[in-house]
């Protein structure tokens, strides 16, 4: 499966934006092949399972210009580097705490030129600037989640939606979103991607 499916769903793209699509494939592989942050089946899908993955926070919310988003466990810069390119005028910090996947992030957003990416290097306990998103894949559970970045959301708002933490989960949600009661939204992505894979991924998102 090649980058056509991100045109596919996203058919307003830039040339821009489709170049930097495309060139995901060979950087990835050749990043994954030196260190390994994509299992070895799962690179093969990386479209699918990774940059569509990512882009279903771009079917819940379009990030105004100057939205400061922080990427949290991004691994080797999931979803934080395809929203980055989706959204050339906001801004991404991608956190992870283990070196070598934030140095895969670096390469590969320098490599596609990205202007609005920022890494660190660190725990997320660590990270005290503020944001207006926080953006997850899958790290931890909803309310472990919520402890921590709770401190990193900025009270300024200007996006259709409130500040808040956005995050890609798989299977079952509601013992995690309970806590939260109606204020945690869960949206089953296959209401946006038709792919078997998305059957049981969800996204949730909790204003903050």
């Amino acid at each position: 499966m090649n980058h056509e499916i991100i045109n596919r769903y996203f058919p307003s793209l830039t040339d821009r934006q489709k170049e930097q699509f495309a060139a995901l494939d060979a950087l990835y592989h050749d990043w994954n092949s030196k260190i390994n942050v994509i299992s070895r089946k799962d690179i093969d899908n990386l479209y699918e399972h990774h940059v569509l993955h990512s882009l279903a926070i771009a079917e819940l919310i379009r990030f105004k210009p100057g939205t400061a988003v922080m990427d949290l466990g991004t691994g080797g810069g999931f979803p934080g580097i395809p929203l980055a390119i989706m959204f050339p005028e906001a801004k991404f910090h991608l956190v992870d705490s283990i070196g070598k996947k934030i140095r895969v992030c670096q390469e590969v957003s320098t490599a596609l030129g990205l202007q609005n990416v920022t890494t660190q290097w660190c725990r997320a306990e660590e990270v005290k600037q503020q944001f207006h998103f926080v953006v997850s894949r899958a790290v931890m559970p909803l309310p472990d989640l919520v402890k921590i970045v709770r401190k990193n959301i900025s009270r300024e708002q200007f996006n259709g939606l409130p500040n808040g933490l956005i995050c890609l989960k798989g299977g079952e949600l509601d013992q995690e979103a309970k806590p939260f009661g109606k204020a945690a939204q869960i949206t089953s992505l296959n209401e946006y991607f038709e792919e078997e894979f998305f059957e049981t991924k969800k996204l949730v998102y909790l204003p903050l």
